[in-house]
């Protein structure tokens, strides 16, 4: 399936080259005519095909009877017509920059190619414009899939990797490098679209993190079912939200400020305990020494069989598997994740395996 700027950019290529063999069949044929008809040689054949197509104004190359000038009338009615209508796509394709845009599809698919490690955003409605956003602010690499034609020049003018086509299908999937990313949040509108594309998600990548919107408590076990790892309902988590601000307006507010935004002094990160490179698995927090040797606080140990354990202990042992939930500043938590995983030191954000 081929986005809508593929669609036009593949049409007038078509239509240039239909153009550009019409003109070499009228030549041939010209060619052709006064070497067979004609009896000329083979140079003023073709000499006398070139000035009847340029339409030069040149004399004949030799005498031509009745029949020889009404086939050069047609040749050169022929030769006008294809010729104008080259020009008239040539000059179509140049003012709505056909061209510069087959250069940018061309550049888009490289960019698509190269993502390895990424995040794919299915909708670009309001809630995905979001969603990109604080992806752009945490420095991630994304790719965005909209079927509107609207929302995919919205996104391409924000500067965002955007690919025009329907997120439930394989093939768009494969187009935005499905099988090397990491993380996929279906935001379409419909529940049955987020479902079909956690569905083909899941089939083409199983390790994937699928993330899905759902707008009914119904639709968040179809989805849990299919094979979402989290399923979030903008209507069930927006009225938790006001009720926290009714409730709880300052914890709401700090949490917010480490959650999202750009000029934030506090962050959370989530680090994943390898037992094949951190040097602190099988110790306990005390001994580890992390927020002495970071700045950075561990808040609470998700096991690997979910348990989680909020506020540890300096008795808590770490194990393999382990997520670690961390507060702290940029540095220290870069400093966290170096001494965490020294192999992985370059990155900051180690992304949450399900």
């Amino acid at each position: 399936m081929y986005s809508t700027l593929e669609q036009k950019y593949k049409r007038i290529q078509q239509e240039l080259m239909a153009g550009a063999v019409a003109l070499v069949f009228v030549f041939l044929s010209g060619t052709l005519w006064y070497w067979w008809v004609e009896g000329w040689s083979w140079e003023d054949a073709v000499y006398m095909t070139v000035i009847t197509l340029a339409t030069v104004g040149y004399s004949e190359t030799n005498p031509l009877e009745s029949r020889g000038r009404l086939f050069t009338i047609v040749l050169i009615l022929m030769g006008v017509i294809n010729l104008g209508y080259i020009v008239n796509r040539f000059t179509q394709a140049v003012i709505e920059g056909y061209f510069q845009e087959g250069i940018r599809l061309r550049q888009q698919r490289r960019l698509m190619e190269s993502l390895t490690g990424h995040y794919i955003i299915c909708g670009f409605s309001r809630t995905g414009r979001q969603i990109a956003k604080e992806f752009q602010a945490e420095g991630v690499s994304f790719a965005v899939i909209d079927s509107d034609f609207e929302s995919v020049q919205q996104a391409q003018s924000e500067g965002y990797i955007v690919y025009q086509g329907d997120a439930t299908l394989d093939d768009t999937l494969l187009k935005v490098g499905i099988e090397r990313a990491i993380c996929i949040v279906a935001a379409l509108p419909s529940d049955a679209e987020n479902l079909y594309t956690v569905l083909s998600a899941k089939t083409l990548n199983p390790n994937i993190r699928a993330i899905a919107r759902a707008s009914t408590e119904e639709a968040v076990q179809k989805l849990q079912r299919g094979g979402a790892d989290a399923v979030i309902s903008p209507y069930i988590t927006g009225g938790k939200r006001m009720a926290a601000a009714a409730l709880r307006p300052q914890i709401l507010d700090f949490v917010d400020g480490m959650l999202s935004g750009t000029d934030r002094q506090l962050y959370m990160e989530e680090f994943l305990l390898d037992a094949a490179f951190c040097p602190f698995v099988g110790q306990t927090l005390q001994k580890a020494k992390l927020r002495s040797q970071t700045g950075a606080l561990v808040l609470a140990i998700r096991r690997s069989d979910g348990n989680l354990i909020g506020g540890p202990t300096g008795d808590t042992v770490l194990m393999s598997g382990d997520t670690l939930i961390c507060m702290g500043t940029a540095e220290q938590l870069r400093s966290l994740n170096q001494i965490l995983g020294p192999i992985n030191s370059q990155q900051l954000r180690r992304p949450k395996q399900s």
